[in-house]
């Protein structure tokens, strides 16, 4: 399985012909959609979701949280769910985005585990099954780097890279890098922009 990085929480994960993305906002390359045939969808933010780039595509089936779906036309996902999409096994985890302050934002969130890789969406939530690939949270004004260290921890995965990036800089990410190198106790690496990893 290939998995590439499209731009801020968007990936593209491909096996064979079977092509799946994850979170196509509007910080990602539209690229990432073509040749797709289905889509998975965190949570309503346009960073995770541009519905104007699905639309374009309506060939591409696209699978969200009920609150999210119909304004999307897609087929409706809940926590517990288990599917195949684009040929990969999916289980959906998770169900609420972290807090900012005050209870908001509010919003469901949904993770997604597929075939081992974990993308987490706006959220820390820690799963109970085994992942081999976490995606890992880097920005954002609902995270600090110490709440990530812990959950990339409690996640135990075999590797991890950073996604939800596009708020740091150079620096920032060079920084992001450095502390989860030294203290996540995972394998970890950061996917260049539209640069691609294979995983066992």
């Amino acid at each position: 399985m290939r998995l590439t990085k499209y731009g801020h929480a968007c990936v593209r994960l491909e096996s064979g012909d079977q092509v799946l993305v994850i979170d196509p906002g509007v910080y990602s390359d539209p690229a990432c959609l073509s040749g797709a045939t289905a889509v998975l969808v965190t949570h309503e933010h346009a960073d995770h979701v541009d519905a104007a780039a699905l639309a374009a595509h309506p060939d591409v089936t696209v699978y969200t949280h009920p609150a999210l779906a119909p304004s999307l036309g897609a087929v409706p996902v809940e926590v517990g769910d288990s599917f195949t999409a684009a040929g990969f096994a999916v289980r959906v985890v998770g169900g609420r985005h972290a807090e900012i302050i005050d209870g908001l934002p509010g919003c469901a969130n949904v993770g997604y585990i597929v075939d081992g890789v974990y993308h987490p969406g706006d959220s820390l939530f820690v799963p109970a099954e085994p992942v081999d690939t976490l995606l890992v949270p880097a920005s954002g004004p609902w995270v600090k780097l110490g709440e990530v260290i812990t959950f990339a921890r409690e996640v135990r995965p075999a590797r991890a890279f950073p996604i939800h990036d596009v708020n740091l800089s150079e620096i920032g990410q060079s920084q992001f890098d450095e502390w989860l190198d030294e203290t996540a106790g995972t394998a970890y690496a950061r996917i260049p922009l539209g640069a691609s990893a294979d995983l066992a």
